[in-house]
């Protein structure tokens, strides 16, 4: 006799849904095998569905899932299940409500196939011809995958031919246009924006808003100077960056970088205080002068006037190097002109306040030849006091037109004394001075009238000079000497002259060739 159900039993077969062929049911992942996926679907065998269903899809993300009844009961009592069938069925159905042929919609690349890739539309399986794939010179692992999305444009759709192409070409071009028109709508000065740079040029860089480009100035990028853009953004680069200005007739976008931060001038000449001594690190050294930045944004320049008391001649380049760090003293600030004025002698006490504690007249120094001015020499001294010698004061014979004909840069040489200008805050020196005056002796030893054979050491349109003895030379004016003899003379050839006159206040002797003429045409040894 049959046995009678139990409530327990009538409990567990009400449980158990009524399943047939062509039902689409949720399920619930319970198991996955190199091959198959099984699904719980509350029925009383577990549902199978073929892994390969899955191509593309991250299974571990999955777990209530919707899915097709292919058979209710195989020869195993096993449920064939599709999990692609369910979404296809599904994915189709909202394409032909919600969609139609030119629209974007989102999906993935689940496989490459010959003449294009195979993309899954919310189920649907899609063609993408290679010529609309946009995806040239793309490595596949950066396009396929469910972890790749992208939109497409329906380029064709037709279910019941099983006809379903997308173009991704004609969707990144949709994509701009939309970008650009809401770009457009919500531009407003002062907003900050997010961009990407796409160029770099000496005058700013070009960055990408969304479809639509803005510049960015040199002068807009940092509230410190920069010689190039490069400094500051590179190729690439995602930037915050704040609308300056815009004209959308003409689509142009005027950006800001620094705007999105404090300007540090602002009231800065109440933080870096006249006299105050401030410590920095050089970023640029130029001939005229140092930039020290003092903080980010903010630099002072130490003009070259203001690196010594004492020395005129300075190689920047060789006393200071980028990223030394230096204290200076701020002497001034002009915030409109975003400059900072500083003076590193400054923390030094001036020399010339007590310069004759320091300097005698009539001692001798030592110097070293720092450079040339019109019609004098500069010294260094060992001090470090500047000096200046005058041509008129470097030999007591010889008529120096150029100093460094005779005082070669570099070179020491014993001076002396001969005063101190303080108004020019120069000590002047003499050479000469370090010798007795020659020319009491000198004309002692060539009185008016006397005649010498003398040696031709240059010919001028003016006249011939010409040496009496080392160190001793005279002049024969052009007056003074026939021109056929003038031309035919060229140095070191000897010369007969007659003292004519001495002038020992400007070191110059006059000579005469018109008495005697040219001695015989023998040539100095």
């Amino acid at each position: 006799m049959a046995s009678v159900p139990t409530d327990l039993e009538n409990a567990y077969y009400s449980s158990i849904k009524e399943l047939k062929e062509g039902d689409i049911v949720k399920g619930k992942i319970v198991s996955v095998n190199p091959k198959e996926v099984m699904v719980d679907v509350g029925y009383k065998a577990e549902g199978r569905i073929h892994r390969q269903e899955f191509e593309g899809l991250d299974i571990a993300s999955l777990v209530d899932i919707e899915v097709y009844v292919e058979n209710v009961e195989d020869e195993e009592g096993s449920i064939i299940l599709s999990f692609r069938r369910a979404r296809e069925m599904q994915g189709w159905r909202t394409l032909e409500t919600d969609y139609k042929e030119g629209d974007l919609i989102e999906g993935f690349i689940t496989r490459k196939v010959k003449g294009g890739y195979m993309v899954d539309i919310i189920g649907v399986e899609g063609f993408l011809p290679q010529s609309l794939s946009a995806f040239k010179n793309i490595a596949d692992e950066e396009v396929i995958g469910s972890n790749n999305k992208f939109f497409f444009q329906i380029a064709k759709m037709n279910r019941s031919k099983g006809n379903f192409i997308l173009s991704r070409k004609d969707a990144i071009r949709m994509e701009r246009e939309i970008n650009r028109k809401k770009v457009w709508e919500e531009i407003e000065t002062g907003k900050i924006m997010k961009g990407r740079v796409k160029s770099v040029t000496n005058f700013g860089a070009f960055v990408d808003l969304g479809s639509v480009d803005g510049l960015l100035h040199i002068a807009d990028m940092s509230w410190k100077k920069i010689t190039h853009p490069s400094e500051m953004v590179a190729v690439g680069d995602e930037i915050s960056v704040m609308v300056l200005g815009f004209d959308r007739e003409k689509g142009k976008i005027s950006l800001g970088l620094k705007q999105t931060t404090p300007d540090p001038w602002k009231e800065i000449d109440q933080k870096y205080l006249v006299a105050s001594v401030v410590k920095g690190r050089i970023t640029n050294i130029q001939n005229y002068g140092v930039f020290v930045e003092l903080e980010k944004g903010i630099e002072g320049l130490v003009h070259i006037s203001e690196v010594s008391w004492t020395k005129k001649f300075i190689n920047l380049h060789e006393t200071f190097a980028i990223g030394d760090t230096i204290e200076a003293k701020v002497i001034g600030v002009e915030a409109a002109e975003r400059k900072i004025s500083l003076s590193a002698k400054q923390l030094e006490k001036d020399p010339w306040e007590e310069i004759e504690s320091s300097v005698e007249v009539d001692s001798t120094v030592k110097g070293k030849v720092a450079g040339y001015g019109d019609g004098c020499a500069y010294m260094e001294l060992e001090n470090g006091l500047e000096g200046v010698i005058y041509n008129e004061d470097i030999s007591w014979t010889k008529r120096v037109s150029r100093a460094q004909e005779i005082l070669k840069r570099g070179t020491a040489h014993d001076v002396k004394v001969l005063g101190i200008d303080r108004s020019n805050r120069r000590v002047i020196l003499g050479i000469k001075q370090l010798l007795n005056d020659p020319w009491p002796e000198i004309q002692t030893r060539y009185p008016i009238g006397t005649a010498v054979n003398g040696e031709v050491v240059k010919v001028t349109n003016f006249g011939v000079f010409v040496k009496l003895e080392e160190g001793l030379e005279g002049l024969v004016f052009s007056g003074e000497i026939s021109k056929e003899l003038m031309e035919g003379l060229k140095p070191k050839d000897k010369l007969d002259v007659t003292i004519i006159k001495i002038d020992p206040g400007s070191a110059k002797i006059g000579l005469s060739a018109k008495a005697d003429g040219r001695s015989a045409p023998a040539e100095a040894s």
